[in-house]
């Protein structure tokens, strides 16, 4: 199981775009110095999130390390030209000696679509739409394709290709079961979105994942699955808690507030934090009887720790990155052996 972390650059009250960028390239710098697998950046429009353009910052990224895998956590593909999607990240990994990966989602926020001209009511036509055309210049050099939503393509070359020719893509999942259905009939990878309840409430889309998978002929020994959860790693377990419990919620309660959800509460974290929650947050035996479990439930090849929610300083953000790296990988790695 491939062990990394992902992050949306959440900016703290008051602190500035460019001193927060400058600490994630030190963040990603550690978490290869320390062995970790992968890191991946999300895309947002919004003032509390320092990140528009991941690709950007995978790019700084492969400059400074050596060995971590690079990739977006996601890229909003239905408001995102496919074509210049593919030769951004084609080029990051020709940059990076060919460990760039492509994380395609629909987007859990919605100000991309205004921003570049989109319409909402389009917004699973879209992604369809664009996934298909993705895939396909991944696959093709040239192309002819003809859609709804831009200009077609006849007989079109795109340059740059990736170092292996195709990208790795994979395809994030909130948890509708027409989703599950797509990326299991396409055969790509995935990963799970679990951010709060009972992980446990996962397990049949995962089956189902698995199975329409199976049904289309591909091959399980290039099937992967991941998840994507909420965690954040200290040396003492209370204390990080209590750390990490204001910023947090207060993150939790920003983006509440524009979806309606009522004030996020300590009982809530509480919960999350138990055997039986979707927070991993705490010090490293937690960690790993947690990710452990959550392998033996759901078949994991891959666990992104989603580590920035609420702007941690970039102080206990290192401390963090460190204790994955260090005490909790290892012992995840070797009770896998």
């Amino acid at each position: 199981m491939e062990l990394g972390i992902g992050m949306f650059g959440d900016l703290q009250i008051g602190q500035s775009t460019q001193q927060r960028l400058q600490e994630i390239i030190e963040e990603v710098k550690l978490m290869d110095e320390v062995g970790l697998d992968f890191f991946g950046i999300g895309e947002h429009h919004r003032p509390d999130y320092a990140v528009s353009v991941p690709e950007i910052i995978l790019a700084a990224a492969s400059t400074v390390t050596k060995h971590i895998k690079l990739g977006s956590a996601v890229s909003v593909l239905s408001s995102s030209d496919p074509v210049k999607l593919y030769q951004s990240f084609a080029t990051v990994d020709l940059l990076s000696n060919g460990r760039t990966e492509l994380m395609a989602g629909r987007g859990s926020f919605i100000e991309s679509f205004p921003l570049y001209g989109y319409n909402l009511q389009d917004y699973d036509e879209l992604y369809e739409e664009k996934l298909e055309l993705l895939l396909k210049i991944n696959a093709n050099q040239k192309i002819s394709w003809e859609g709804k939503f831009r200009p077609a393509l006849n007989n079109q070359e795109i340059f740059p290709r990736a170092v292996n020719d195709q990208l790795k893509i994979w395809v994030a999942i909130g948890g509708t079961p027409a989703s599950v259905e797509r990326a299991g009939r396409l055969g790509l990878p995935v990963i799970f979105a679990i951010i709060g309840g009972n992980p446990a409430q996962f397990k049949p889309l995962f089956e189902y994942y698995k199975a329409v998978y199976l049904q289309n002929g591909h091959d399980i020994a290039k099937f992967e699955v991941g998840v994507h959860m909420h965690s954040f790693f200290g040396e003492d377990s209370t204390e990080t808690a209590d750390y990490y419990y204001p910023l947090y919620s207060a993150q939790m309660d920003r983006v509440g507030r524009s979806r309606g959800w009522p004030p996020f509460q300590k009982n809530q974290f509480d919960l999350g934090r138990g055997k039986t929650g979707a927070l991993i947050i705490g010090d490293a035996n937690e960690a790993i009887d947690k990710i452990l479990a959550a392998q033996e439930m759901f078949g994991l090849t891959r666990f992104s720790a989603h580590m920035d929610v609420g702007a941690p300083s970039h102080n206990e953000m290192m401390k963090s990155i460190e204790i994955f790296g260090t005490k909790i990988a290892p012992k995840i790695r070797e009770a896998l052996i």
